[in-house]
């Protein structure tokens, strides 16, 4: 349960950490319009930020989320299942779902982020940022974020499945 514990306080702590990107978007996002339609001013660059921030918000917090099971669940029968059946709807849906499919995305992006990297990949757009490699570099660790929360939800869910049997 230690482990379940230092890897729910990472999740934590990276989800509190870029919960602030949201409202440095919105800020930003605001200054695109305000700059637009008040001065005629435009910039790739600043709008690709916005993209930027999206996009790490997102990818970095998807962890958080699961930490505090804040995912879209279709809960229809699920609600009513006891504690020990919860734990092991969970565990399956661990091990048969997610784990690999954050196994087989890591697998698969992993040669065109490293490539990326390799030649310092550039702006997506003619004038937008250019660091597509970093905005790619958000896969793996999404994907390896995920896994660490997946590892602690499994360990917290065996430990209540096997603690009532």
């Amino acid at each position: 349960m230690r482990i379940a514990d230092w890897l729910d306080r990472f999740a934590i702590i990276t989800g509190h950490t870029v919960k602030w990107l949201a409202i440095l978007m919105l800020l930003v996002q605001f200054g695109i319009v305000i700059s637009r339609y008040a001065f005629g001013v435009n910039s790739i660059a600043v709008q690709e930020l916005v993209l930027y921030l999206h996009a790490s918000h997102f990818m970095i917090a998807a962890a958080y989320t699961l930490q505090v099971d804040g995912h879209v669940r279709v809960d229809i029968f699920y609600a009513r299942f006891t504690p020990k059946n919860k734990a092991l709807i969970d565990i399956v849906g661990h091990l048969i779902f997610l784990l690999p499919a954050m196994c087989t995305i890591l697998y698969f992006t992993w040669p065109s982020v490293r490539n990326a990297w390799a030649i310092k990949e550039g702006a997506i757009s003619v004038g937008g940022l250019p660091a597509s490699f970093l905005l790619k570099t958000l896969i793996p660790v999404f994907c390896v974020l995920l896994i660490l929360q997946s590892i602690s939800c499994l360990v917290r869910n065996f430990h209540s499945y096997f603690e009532k049997a």
